[in-house]
């Protein structure tokens, strides 16, 4: 039988490995499924025949070589710092990898040696980076191909919940790593192309300059500039368009009531609250703001941020238990996003029955004939369950099909990748049709950055 490795058995990974154990028979597989936790592959593989969970920690040495060395492909879901550790050793057994991660510098490092070897090293097939990558380029491609000019490209994607576990005031619960929720946007300054100008949104702004998107049957979104966008030029070949410009999706009212936190300090991850573990919500509340011996917390709060007993913001910060007496931070040595984090985990984690939801939509405008043309496409999944999410399947099935397309020879271009040209994406996009994940391209009028620019 021809063996696949999965390195990693984590949330991301149910659609992934179900994908594989679904075509094990036909197409002649063993999923073995690697594991520091062996008891979560176990979990992830049931009684599967064509499957076996191994413990493998990816910082012992033979333990993973043995494991890497077995294969015939290896798909690394570790947190992408773990990745370079598999990647070495599959370059020195002769193993192509897949990982959903975005391609490090020592991954790149690995080019010219998996093109000696004639190995795929595909990255950033999963959802973001990954189909936004696919469903983004298969349009551009299409366009070029007719002769047409691209002279914009917006792309947003967002991990949401699910419009029927949408049941706080914040439109908003954790669909996945909290802590990238509470530091997105820290950094350096969002920096883009705007009508041929370079635009730059620092820190302390970031989610007050934010755009509305609508996507039929699910309503209005707001979206929020991720920090480097300019990256993509050169990676999409958009080297003479006129903007550029790529965020994350909320739904409306998030930004605002974030920059709430922002503007305290809240939100601040690089240095610690002395005596932290012995504070209530209240008290944390109260260091970022002054001294008054008559003032309660919440009117220092509304004052110093100018909010108004009436303002549906204020009804989100309550919602939060923001001003607590009683639940304690109960963190040593924490930093404020640390914190920050903890209090939102009570209010935001995901319950039993919840399902996520992911938000994909991409702009493209373009010029044909000597006439400006528009093509805006969307895409909406949702999840089936905790176990079967929204995030899980757009990561994991993108990541599974690669896999088994590298195996089989129908992806044979060697080297560090992602999945930008026509022989990963086109056979890729077709088959996530027949898990629902679609894109709906619509054509309309070009009104460039400013709809009001007619």
């Amino acid at each position: 039988m021809r063996k696949i490795l999965v390195i990693g058995s984590g949330k991301s990974t149910s659609y992934l490995i179900k994908y594989l154990l679904d075509k094990s028979e036909t197409e002649n597989l063993h999923i073995t499924v690697g594991d520091l936790n062996v008891e979560s592959a176990k979990i992830m593989i049931g009684n599967h025949t064509n499957a076996s969970a191994i413990s493998l920690d990816v910082f012992d040495p033979i333990s993973r070589e043995h494991a890497i060395k077995a294969a015939d492909i290896v798909v690394s879901m570790l947190p992408a710092r773990f990745h370079i550790e598999v990647a070495k050793d599959c370059i020195t057994f002769n193993k192509s990898m897949v990982t959903a991660s975005y391609v490090s510098d020592e991954m790149q490092a690995l080019d010219q040696d998996a093109k000696d070897k004639g190995l795929v090293f595909m990255n950033e097939i999963g959802v973001d980076p990954g189909l936004d990558h696919m469903s983004a380029m298969q349009v551009i491609d299409g366009i070029r191909d007719k002769g047409g000019k691209i002279i914009l490209f917006e792309s947003f994607t967002g991990g949401l919940v699910a419009p029927e576990s949408d049941n706080n005031l914040w439109n908003y619960k954790f669909t996945w790593n909290p802590r990238n929720v509470v530091t997105a946007g820290q950094g350096g300054a969002a920096k883009f192309l705007q009508e041929n100008t370079y635009k730059y949104i620092p820190y302390n702004r970031l989610f007050r300059r934010t755009e509305f998107l609508d996507v039929e049957g699910f309503g209005r979104f707001e979206a929020y500039a991720n920090r480097d966008s300019l990256k993509y030029q050169s990676v999409y070949n958009l080297d003479n368009v006129k903007t550029l410009y790529r965020g994350t999706m909320r739904r409306v009212g998030f930004s605002r009531a974030w920059q709430v936190f922002v503007a305290l300090g809240m939100t601040d991850d690089s240095y610690t609250i002395d005596d932290s573990e012995n504070m209530s919500y209240r008290d944390f509340v109260n260091a970022f703001l002054p001294y008054s011996p008559t003032d309660s917390v919440e009117l220092k709060f509304r004052h110093a941020l100018k909010i108004d007993q009436d303002d549906i913001i204020w009804d989100k910060f309550l919602e939060l238990d923001l001003f607590s007496k009683t639940k304690m931070v109960e963190l040593k040595k924490a930093t404020p996003a640390q914190i920050l984090q903890k209090i939102l985990l009570d209010s935001w984690t995901l319950d039993p029955q919840d399902k996520d939801m992911i938000v994909m939509y991409h702009k493209f405008g373009y010029v044909l004939d000597g006439k400006k043309h528009q093509i805006d496409s969307t895409m909406v999944t949702l999840g089936e369950d905790q176990t079967y999410t929204a995030m899980a399947k757009t990561v994991g099935l993108p990541v599974a099909i690669a896999t088994l397309a590298i195996l089989n020879g129908k992806i044979t271009t060697p080297g560090v990748q992602i999945p930008i040209t026509k022989e990963v994406y086109t056979p890729i996009l077709e088959e996530l049709k027949d898990y629902g994940i679609t894109f709906k391209e619509t054509e309309v009028p070009y009104l460039g950055y400013n709809p009001l620019n007619i």
